[in-house]
């Protein structure tokens, strides 16, 4: 359960956040313009990214397989490892001895890491996407209800987070099975270059301790209606939409997600206290979303408290994304401070992205 924060801090806390939103957004005048208005960014490629491999889990390595081919990523850059599979929660020092591993496989260009697998979902106090991107830092974890240590890469225009500030941004890329995955990387890869005319929602819900961040919804709306649909709504669930490219909420359960019709390349998340716990809990696990047909999630592996910053801000992560980032790197530089919070999904899906010529 979240604690409970003193009403003026909250108030502070959002009144910041909507600034940073506003600050990473642009004043629009019409939908026709929208090449002018956004510059095109560029996406992370496949040349530019590893895989990493457990080799003791045979759907780690069926999944990471699949993901190689389907991407071509360069069979260099799929790395092994070797850990018992299964445990929710990785030892700093096991953790510390697999990073090392993989560092020193990596080649200096690769700028993000993909995992292959759901658990272990932690490191200790933080979670594993955080700490396989920016190393293990208590910095990241918290006693209570405190912020934690920034991204660098917040709403950052670095194409290359690795060389510029020493991050390699990461995501999970698996499922319960094989099957569950290979829908995940089909619908990423779908998704690429297609442009697609879809709309974005965002709930403010009737759950008053989850509706932290949804104080910025309705200027996200303002400046990025004018060129993308976006749907400011004060109701707790969407049913029977078949245009769904962004949805983001807070509750404990979102119901009625599987009767929307999600575009290849959605993102959609739900701000709740373990919606990243990849074990048993009384919360909606970021799963329900890609099974219902996302692309990619997120969730809090730990108690985050409902610090916004802790969570992806949807004006940042539609404002990279529809000007052509790929999906990590969207979803990355919408998060403050990821250190407790894990990022799943297909990382190199582009739908806004041209094709190079």
């Amino acid at each position: 359960m979240f604690y409970l924060l003193r009403f003026s801090l909250l108030r502070f806390r959002c009144l910041r956040f909507c600034f940073l939103v506003l600050c990473c957004l642009v004043s629009a005048p019409g939908r026709a313009e929208i090449s002018s208005i956004f510059r095109p960014s560029p996406a992370l490629m496949p040349e530019q990214v590893a895989v990493i491999v457990n080799d003791a889990d045979d759907l780690s390595v069926r999944i990471g397989e699949y993901y190689q081919a389907q991407r071509g990523i360069p069979k260099a850059q799929v790395i092994h490892i070797r850990f018992a599979p299964g445990q929710d929660i990785l030892a700093k020092a096991e953790f510390q001895r697999l990073k090392a591993q993989v560092d020193q496989q990596t080649p200096a260009h690769v700028q993000a890491f993909v995992l292959t697998w759901l658990k272990p979902f932690r490191v200790e106090c933080m979670s594993i996407t955080t700490a396989f991107a920016a190393g293990f830092d208590p910095a990241f974890c918290s006693t209570g209800c405190t912020e934690t240590r920034r991204s660098p890469y917040f709403a950052s225009e670095s194409s290359r987070p690795f060389t510029d500030l020493g991050w390699r941004l990461t995501m999970a890329l698996a499922g319960k099975d094989f099957a569950e995955a290979k829908q995940i990387i089909d619908r990423g890869v779908a998704s690429d270059y297609s442009h697609p005319i879809g709309s974005a929602y965002l709930l403010k819900t009737s759950d008053g301790a989850r509706n932290s961040r949804a104080a910025a919804f309705p200027m996200v709306a303002e400046r990025l209606g004018h060129v993308w649909p976006v749907n400011y709504l004060e109701q707790d669930f969407i049913a029977g939409r078949t245009d769904v490219m962004f949805y983001f909420t807070g509750l404990i359960h979102v119901p009625h997600i599987y009767e929307n019709r999600y575009l290849p390349g959605a993102i959609a998340d739900h701000l709740t206290s373990s919606g990243g716990v990849m074990a048993s809990s009384d919360q909606m696990n970021l799963m329900e979303w890609l099974r219902a047909g996302a692309t990619a999630s997120y969730g809090a592996v730990v108690e985050p408290c409902n610090f916004p910053a802790k969570f992806p801000a949807p004006g940042v992560v539609m404002y990279f994304y529809l000007r052509g980032s790929s999906l990590i790197e969207a979803y990355w530089r919408s998060v403050q401070e990821p250190g407790q919070g894990i990022f799943v999904g297909e990382p190199l899906a582009k739908p806004f992205a041209y094709a190079p010529h």
